[in-house]
């Protein structure tokens, strides 16, 4: 066991039961586990950065190399590469943002403190034992980690108990009916291959023969449908609407980023660690069954969020269903693996999808926290009506909104959503899926008019003299360093594909 390697997962880890064991303490003063929670997610990130990234694992089954003590992650539970230490870093930055999003409603006794950034810290775990999963039982166990504290996050908020009950049991209900999709999947491929590492698949019975290959593509599509629930792709976003417009925004902000970005990443991990073992001589099945099932998701998210998020009034809502639109675009370069017939490609399509969801996080995050320091107060996001003349009495705060919807729908002068989008249509033209990039760039016309609505709303004259009461300084840090983030990504994008690609 290489204890260096999984420092930033002991320290997520140490951060709950800190955050914990000092709520019993200093209870009823809410700053000591805030505090603790708050310092622990930025040590996480800093221990990502400091722990050296290596194409090496831990907990492993396999041998060492030829005169070395280093296991090469063919059959490792926790292989910490360039890439798990970029969704580490990103699960632990999400999570200093919710916490600063939840300060006021922490303050003013909303929710219990010590529980609630608990939950939050477990949350961060499970998304950090999740960047660096190597098998199918890590993977699904840390996804998990993940979501189950937000079940109890949506309903933990005084202000909002009947809402925020029933958004909590929606979100726990089709939770469970996922989690056994992908189980069910995962029984499946372990039944073809007889192992359940993701990169030892390469030597697996299942590639030694054809009779198993049908019970592995069953397998494989229903582990997809089932992660397609954590990223809410059409037709499993039902929960999604209800959810966030039911739970305290800063918890609707995490589900939006970091748990998207826990499915977004598991999904990444099974095509990498699936596709990779190739075609078996001439047979594409592998790659067909992952691309057309990635493909029907992507393309029904892209269609279905865009045009419901057209007749949304109230905020929330709105940036939900284009949450549901944004996990067509992200799983969009995933389709075009259904023309390949080699692993060399597949690289450039994973890459593609992890750029996008970079940048779709960071417009994310600032989108939701210009809504939360615009209603300073406010239990809920409110109607878009209740942004109007925001645009004149808070003119710093709107023009930060305005910044992440534009980038969102992909417009200058915020260039990151630009360069995200062309990005996604580069790699289907690459691996010539001309008929889904075509469709990307259709929709990206039509999303237009989502986000030119709360735009247009801020600056719209007021019935009655607009709310323009000072943000809590929490918020305001929040929307601050988002809205920073993404003026970065604007002017040297090249950060976040150095970023994606240094995995390889």
């Amino acid at each position: 066991m290489n204890l260096q390697m999984m420092l930033p997962l002991l320290v997520a880890a140490g951060t709950a039961l800190a955050a914990l064991v000092v709520d019993l303490f200093t209870q009823p003063r809410w700053r000591w586990p805030y505090g603790v929670a708050l310092a622990g997610a930025a040590l996480t990130a800093a221990a990502a950065f400091a722990v050296q990234p290596r194409q090496i694992g831990t907990f492993c089954a396999g041998l060492a190399a030829p005169g070395g003590t280093e296991v090469m992650p063919v059959d490792c539970a926790y292989v910490y590469d360039a890439r798990a230490r970029l969704i580490t870093v990103l699960v632990a930055a999400l999570t200093v943002g919710a916490l600063l999003l939840y300060a006021p409603a922490l303050r003013r006794g909303d929710s219990p403190a010590g529980e609630t950034v608990f939950l939050f810290a477990c949350a961060m775990t499970g998304g950090v034992a999740l960047a660096a999963a190597g098998d199918l039982i890590t993977l699904i166990v840390a996804l998990e980690t993940l979501t189950v504290p937000l079940y109890a996050l949506v309903a933990l908020h005084r202000r909002r108990a009947g809402t925020a009950a029933a958004a909590s049991v929606t979100f726990f209900a089709t939770s469970v009916v996922a989690t056994a999709v992908t189980l069910l999947g995962a029984a499946l491929l372990y039944l073809a291959s007889g192992t359940v590492q993701l990169r030892g698949l390469v030597s697996a019975p299942l590639f030694a023969g054809d009779d198993w290959r049908p019970v592995a593509l069953t397998g494989l599509a229903l582990i997809l449908v089932g992660l397609g629930f954590k990223v809410a792709a059409v037709p499993l976003h039902a929960w999604a609407p209800a959810t966030y417009e039911g739970a305290p925004v800063p918890v609707a902000a995490f589900l939006s980023t970091a748990s998207k970005l826990g499915g977004v990443a598991a999904i990444l991990i099974v095509v990498d660690g699936v596709l990779a073992t190739g075609a078996a001589g001439d047979d594409r099945s592998m790659f067909v069954t992952a691309g057309i099932t990635l493909a029907v998701l992507a393309a029904l998210s892209m269609l279905v969020g865009t045009l419901v998020a057209l007749r949304q009034r109230r905020t929330v809502r709105l940036l939900a269903w284009s949450s549901v639109a944004q996990a067509g675009f992200i799983l969009a370069p995933l389709g075009g693996l259904a023309g390949l017939a080699l692993a060399g490609p597949v690289d450039g399509l994973l890459d593609a999808a992890l750029v996008y969801t970079v940048f779709f996080l960071v417009l994310e995050l600032a989108a939701f926290s210009a809504v939360v320091a615009l209603r300073p107060g406010a239990a809920d996001g409110g109607t878009l009506a209740d942004l109007h003349g925001l645009g004149r009495g808070a003119p710093w705060r709107a023009a930060a909104l305005t910044f992440a919807l534009v980038g969102l729908a992909g417009l200058p002068p915020m260039l990151a959503g630009l360069f995200a989008k062309i990005t996604v249509i580069q790699a289907l033209l690459s691996v010539d899926s001309y008929r889904l990039a075509l469709l990307v760039a259709l929709v990206s016309v039509i999303g237009l008019a989502v986000y030119w609505r709360p735009v247009a709303a801020l600056y719209r004259a007021a019935d009655t003299p607009a709310d323009a009461a000072p943000a809590h300084w929490a918020p305001a840090a929040a929307l601050a360093l988002a809205t920073a983030a993404g003026v970065v990504l604007t002017v040297a994008p090249q950060l976040v594909y150095a970023a994606v690609t240094a995995w390889r």
